[in-house]
């Protein structure tokens, strides 16, 4: 089963569902695993506890081996249904902690906490004061702390830390408040960070409309929070993430890693305007359901079920992903787990910057030792998260 939220008023993944049907209908079309159809279930989790649960204790009810590629930000509402029923949770999107915590969780990405880690470190050398403005929810109240380890590693100061409705219509309060905290040292530019999900886009209307009259500053944000089509749709080299630094998982989008991904798409999701190749949930899901695949390699012709699934990723099974995150397998503690974060194993980052309207690579900066794919692991180790 994939699951995420669909058709809410705040942040939505329909990419993720619809490109784990495709990679079924891929693997279907191949003569399935080891002779064996692959079938795979959805559910709208409705951006809520009470829907997040639902999709779990469906996930029980039917069945299901594993939960594969998913997004919630509720993991204290689907983890414990999953945990009692057995099933393992194989690479979700990392919205919050609980998915680098539990027994049963296999992350293959560093989530939240590596994206703002690496995000943190990236600006330090190139700003002044930093806004960051983020949702006022439980999964909000994770990411000060995240930013500001990254910040502190690179000998800067923390963060302000703006709250917002992760639901609003307009930003201008927080457009302006934030405006008023990055602009207050005139020696060095500062620079404003939503991070606001789906809700990005709707802050920089807001701060568009706020910006006038003060300095100049630089925006920052995360994959999930910005995308390309985002970019293209707000201006592109003339909007207002032009310059952006944006921190993600994995390589670039352009890059030919991804070449197999794309075609699946091409050939079992041609025209379905959900599945945008270039988008983090689409491409987790795709890295995702890669794991399953190996485990279900393994297992060969015995008994699959979660029980088996769960026991062939916990008997130090190794996974490539054709380079596009290091060699995957989960311990039964990772260095992280002093900070909270035991099941974390890759905490690779890439930076990229908003240039001409596109997103690319970002170029080594003066006073920064963030370069290409950087591993985040030993600022995280550092990170205050009581």
């Amino acid at each position: 089963m994939t699951w995420a939220p669909q058709k809410t008023d705040a942040t939505n993944k329909p990419g993720m569902p619809a490109m784990a049907h495709a990679y079924g209908e891929w693997i279907n079309s191949r003569g399935g695993i080891n002779g064996r159809k692959l079938e795979v279930l959805t559910c709208n989790d409705h951006n809520d506890s009470v829907g997040a649960a639902k999709c779990a204790r469906r996930a029980a009810a039917e069945d299901v081996v594993a939960v594969v590629g998913s997004y919630s930000q509720f993991g204290d509402s689907f983890l414990a249904p999953l945990e009692s029923a057995g099933i393992p949770y194989i690479g979700g999107y990392g919205v919050t902690s609980d998915e680098f915590t539990g027994p049963m969780v296999y992350p293959v990405n560093g989530g939240q906490p590596a994206l703002l880690a690496g995000l943190g470190r990236a600006l330090a050398a190139t700003c002044g004061p930093v806004s960051l403005v983020r949702p006022d929810s439980i999964a909000g109240d994770q990411l000060p702390a995240l930013l500001d380890s990254g910040l502190k590693a690179g000998g800067h100061a923390a963060a302000g830390d703006q709250l917002a409705a992760e639901n609003a219509t307009e930003y201008d309060g927080q457009a302006d408040q934030a405006l008023k905290y990055a602009t207050r040292d005139t020696t060095r530019k500062g620079c404003v960070v939503p991070a606001l999900g789906d809700r990005t886009d709707t802050f920089m209307d807001s701060f568009r409309r706020a910006r006038d009259g003060y300095p100049a500053v630089r925006t920052a944000t995360v994959l999930g929070s910005v995308d390309q089509t985002v970019i293209n749709a707000t201006g592109g080299a003339s909007g207002p993430y032009e310059g952006s630094y944006i921190t993600g998982w994995y390589p670039p989008a352009s890059d030919a890693r991804w070449d197999l991904m794309k075609k699946v798409i091409n050939e079992e999701a041609f025209g379905d305007n959900r599945i945008d190749p270039a988008d983090a949930g689409v491409q987790t899901t795709w890295i995702a359901y890669t794991v399953l695949k190996a485990v279900l390699e393994k297992i060969g012709g015995g008994e699959v079920s979660s029980d088996s699934v769960r026991r062939t990723l916990d008997d130090g099974l190794k996974v490539s992903t054709g380079g596009l995150t290091p060699t995957l397998h989960w311990p039964y503690e990772s260095k992280l787990a002093g900070v909270g974060f035991p099941r974390l194993v890759n905490a690779d980052v890439t930076l990229q910057v908003v240039q001409d309207g596109r997103l690319v690579a970002a170029k080594k900066t003066a006073g920064s030792d963030f370069d290409g794919i950087t591993d985040m692991t030993g600022t995280l180790e550092n990170a205050d998260l009581d």
